[in-house]
């Protein structure tokens, strides 16, 4: 008995990293070290220096966990304390991508300032969360939204809320149709999407197809890679590195709805110059500080077409002598880009009750409603 107890106590002991399966506990190998470290440190005690106000920062947030962050500075990977001063207000205070001050204690790092970002991908937080904005990345040149042609369907409603959220944070979008070897056609999504100026890629990771192409539209950028799930995310990034090794899953053949495989986001460095943050799969989107009434804004063909609309204030969804349903009756608009908006206004139209506040729309740190 005494001997079964000694191993089990044995194998609890035994922590590795793994920030495909299990990214809460990613840091966990050596906590307590840090924790017995950082007892000692002045902070502490309750000597603490004020926090910096005006700072050039030293390093990269790769990931982060609740009061850890995991971050590159200079050729070392760390792992830091988030200094207990630095509060989050109304949006995420740490996200892979962020840069931050990382100052050293006793031999530890603590990050003592956070960079304004210059762009971010960001959802509302939720009913019960205690942030109002949830920002996935920080400072990304590029939002690279994956969609599979096939397995699972293409589904361009979901597609389109990443295109306003890349507005919203200042990133370039790119649209990346992965999967392609599955059809025998080019995806109609292909035209629909270059009408509008969205830069289209077309790969499948089992060919290699079009991934030299990507791997030259991310080269020397930060990227953030997103998309529903089972889209292949993971794929693409293993396939873009063959040193990677990232954890995939088949698409259920039950529902034809992805599983999620990334569970926590991180910043990858890949070979060629191309950093890109993996961001976990999901099913739906929320937007931050979209207000109904601001949907139309997003979708420049229907916004075009509104402004021969009978009534200034016409939502296109039912008013008499509405130019938009008529342009989409001439096949001026793509009836599945107004389906999309027909259900993105209809969803913030029954959520504006519960997120007071999020009506306004901002523009890379300019508010505009």
């Amino acid at each position: 008995m005494k001997k079964k107890k000694l191993e089990k106590k044995k194998r609890r002991r035994v922590r590795t990293k793994d920030w495909e399966n299990n990214h809460e506990q990613s840091f966990t190998h050596d906590l307590a070290k840090h924790r017995r470290a950082l007892v000692k440190l002045p902070e502490s005690a309750g000597e603490q220096d004020p926090l910096p106000q005006d700072f050039t920062p030293n390093a990269l947030v790769i990931a982060h966990a609740k009061k850890w962050a995991f971050v590159q500075q200079g050729d070392e990977e760390r792992l830091c304390l988030i200094d207990e001063r630095l509060k989050e207000n109304d949006a995420t205070l740490i996200a892979p991508g962020d840069e931050v001050l990382v100052e050293d204690e006793g031999g530890e790092g603590i990050v003592r300032g956070v960079a304004p970002r210059r762009t971010r991908l960001s959802r509302p937080g939720g009913v019960h969360a205690r942030i109002g904005e949830q920002v996935l990345a920080a400072n990304a040149d590029v939002l690279v939204v994956v969609a599979a042609a096939a397995d699972p369907p293409f589904r361009p409603g979901l597609v389109d809320r990443f295109l306003i959220a890349a507005q919203i944070g200042g990133v370039t979008p790119l649209l990346c149709i992965n999967k392609i070897d599955l059809v025998d056609e080019t995806p109609t999504a292909l035209s629909i999407y270059r009408e509008l100026g969205i830069d289209v890629t077309l790969t499948s990771c089992e060919t290699g197809t079009g991934l030299d192409a990507l791997r030259d539209r991310l080269r020397g950028k930060l990227a953030v890679l997103s998309g529903h799930s089972g889209v292949g995310k993971s794929s693409l990034l293993n396939a873009l590195d063959p040193d990677m090794t990232i954890h995939t899953q088949p698409v259920s053949e039950s529902s034809q709805r992805g599983r999620h495989t990334t569970t926590g986001g991180r910043l990858y460095e890949l070979e060629g110059g191309i950093r890109v943050i993996d961001t976990p799969g999901i099913r739906a989107l929320g937007l931050w500080q979209v207000g109904p009434e601001e949907v139309a804004w997003f979708f420049p063909e229907i916004g075009d077409a509104a402004r021969g609309c009978k009534f200034r204030d016409c939502t296109h969804m039912h008013e008499p002598g509405c130019a938009v349903q008529a342009a989409v009756e001439d096949g001026a608009i793509h009836r599945a880009r107004f389906d999309s908006y027909l259900r993105i206004r209809a969803s913030l139209e029954s959520d504006s009750g519960n997120t007071p506040g999020r009506t306004a729309v901002q523009w890379s740190g300019h508010q505009k409603g």
